[in-house]
């Protein structure tokens, strides 16, 4: 299989991912430019991947501009067929954007950019992300200023339902509190999934926690996940 990872004009995170891709986990890798629009090389074992960064500067709402780049039409058919997408902080904004998941991302309650280690959990192995996770804490870095993800009551419900619930944040003994929410994120979530159980989105910033130079190899498996899908 490969990773497609999409390259939006503002991004600041698409070679970190690139890197935690190619070198940390030797995958194949193909860099996708937000104009093109041709995914033929990609069949629906295949992952695209939105990074995070600031794609069009944030304007308007993070991730409302890049919505409508190119090449997002054909990420959304290709979702449409079962292909895995997965985007991680502006990526999960955009995929929320687009509507190819539910709800929104807002400014955090705290009004600060927040940047800096959290633990998150898996909520179980209703998906193959939170299965290959397990059950323990894993830290991951989360930097951004618009993480607070809500959605009204009768999602909500829906998303718990249906163990679309991938990830909450929790503390370092995989407690899930309040005083471990770095957003006012509702009930703590970190990461969610659509009803197809193939298109994930998620706040903290697995590719920054692959590799042991950065002393940290937490982010492998949830990025590991979706290789092993094929």
């Amino acid at each position: 299989m490969k990773f497609g990872i999409v390259v939006f004009p503002g991004s600041n995170c698409d070679r970190d991912m690139m890197h935690a891709l190619q070198d940390d986990l030797k995958q194949e890798v193909v860099m996708l430019w937000h104009k093109d629009n041709d995914l033929s090389a990609f069949s629906t074992e295949d992952c695209i991947v939105l990074p995070g960064g600031f794609s069009y500067g944030d304007y308007l709402r993070c991730g409302a501009l890049a919505r409508f780049s190119p090449l997002m039409e054909e990420i959304i058919k290709f979702a449409n067929k079962g292909g895995k997408v997965l985007g991680v902080c502006n990526g999960f904004q955009i995929l929320c954007e687009s509507g190819l998941l539910p709800g929104g991302l807002l400014l955090n309650d705290h009004q600060k950019f927040t940047c800096k280690n959290v633990y998150i959990k898996s909520e179980g192995d209703a998906t193959f992300v939170g299965k290959n996770a397990g059950t323990k804490a894993l830290k991951i870095p989360v930097a951004h200023g618009e993480g607070r993800y809500v959605a009204d009551a009768a999602t909500i419900e829906k998303l718990t339902t249906n163990n679309q619930i991938v990830f909450r944040y929790c503390n370092e003994n995989a407690e899930v509190h309040i005083d471990s929410n770095p957003n006012g994120t509702t009930n703590n979530i970190a990461g969610i999934c659509n009803e197809g159980r193939n298109v994930f989105g998620m706040m903290p910033h697995p590719e920054r926690a692959c590799s042991e130079d950065l002393h940290n190899i937490d982010g492998r498996a949830i990025l590991e996940a979706f290789a092993k899908m094929n």
